[in-house]
């Protein structure tokens, strides 16, 4: 355990920074978990109303730096050709 002040005070806040990053990656997870269900059921209408939330998650998680946009700009594109795919067949 820290003794001085200021590694104290670093610590809370890395302990709330820590819960709140963990929210957003678990909030981000249930949604491609839920989308890529609704894709393995082929049922791409109900997939492609689940594809704008999900990229809205993509993306607010990018912003927060709990993923890398690169990384954020990759499950978009796989998300999106994904879709595409379900809606041709």
């Amino acid at each position: 355990m820290a003794n001085i002040k200021s590694a104290i005070k670093r610590n809370k806040q890395n302990e709330k920074r820590r819960l709140r990053n963990r929210h957003h990656r678990s909030s981000l997870r249930t949604a491609l978990k839920k989308y890529r269900a609704l894709l393995v059921a082929k049922k791409p209408e109900e997939a492609a109303k689940e594809y704008t939330s999900v990229q809205k998650a993509i993306d607010k998680a990018a912003s927060k730096g709990i993923i890398h946009r690169n990384a954020a700009a990759r499950y978009k594109s796989r998300l999106a050709a994904a879709l595409k795919k379900l809606q041709a067949a």
